[in-house]
């Protein structure tokens, strides 16, 4: 499963380089501020992230233990339940009730520009049309979270297990490592707080959907501002 991770994050960076590579051959299509224009830029939030969940979904299936059928859903801990996408959705908004006080007291300590995420930086001054700009939204809100949660909760989760760790010990590992893997130096430690939660709705309920579910509801808020300042409803 270490294995599976590893070629997921190969894979994350190598598509992001193939997005990125037609405009480093051929600069002028930037624009005036050197930016990627809309599509290409939706590409780079999209594709990267969704190659590597596919990559890892696979790979589970491949590697995974016990009978094929079934086996990444197995191996992911995947599986439809009522009572836990609650735990996910209760979770969700308790972590939003914590990450939104630490966000303020994050900005208002290194200042709101340097606070700022990738993607909000990446989209920062832009106006998109109605569809891109709903792009954005959901890849934010839904896609993002769905990928990196089989990454971290489900791959990289599964894997210490095997290893015979302690649930509480894969719980602190995956946040630590989910934090530093989206290479926001200045945002390593809110994005750790932000963790935490996720880790928690996994734990609890022993199911990749709840952790996914308390993912996608502490990403709406941001989702939704970067479609209200992307169609121009409100000023950034």
């Amino acid at each position: 499963m270490f294995a599976v991770f590893a070629a997921a994050q190969v894979t994350m960076v190598l598509a992001s380089v193939l997005v990125l590579l037609p405009f480093a051959a051929d600069p002028g299509v930037l624009d005036e501020g050197g930016r990627l224009p809309p599509w290409p830029l939706l590409a780079l939030l999209v594709v990267p992230t969704a190659l590597a969940a596919l990559v890892a979904v696979a790979g589970t299936a491949w590697l995974g233990g016990g009978p094929r059928a079934g086996r990444a859903r197995r191996e992911l801990a995947l599986r439809w339940s009522g009572r836990d996408l609650g735990v996910g959705l209760l979770l969700g908004l308790g972590g939003l009730a914590l990450t939104l006080p630490a966000a303020a007291l994050w900005s208002a300590w290194v200042g709101q520009e340097r606070a700022s995420s990738a993607v909000g930086d990446a989209f920062a001054g832009r106006e998109l049309g109605l569809v891109p700009a709903a792009v954005a939204f959901l890849a934010v809100w839904l896609i993002a979270p769905i990928g990196e949660e089989v990454l971290f909760r489900g791959v990289l989760w599964r894997a210490l297990e095997r290893w015979g760790w302690h649930r509480w010990v894969v719980l602190a590992v995956t946040s630590a490592v989910f934090s530093i893997a989206h290479l926001e130096l200045l945002r390593t430690p809110l994005l750790l707080v932000l963790s935490v939660p996720l880790g928690l709705a996994r734990l609890l309920t022993g199911n990749l959907l709840a952790s996914v579910v308390a993912h996608q509801v502490n990403n709406f808020l941001p989702a939704v501002a970067l479609l209200l300042t992307t169609t121009g409803v409100v000023t950034a």
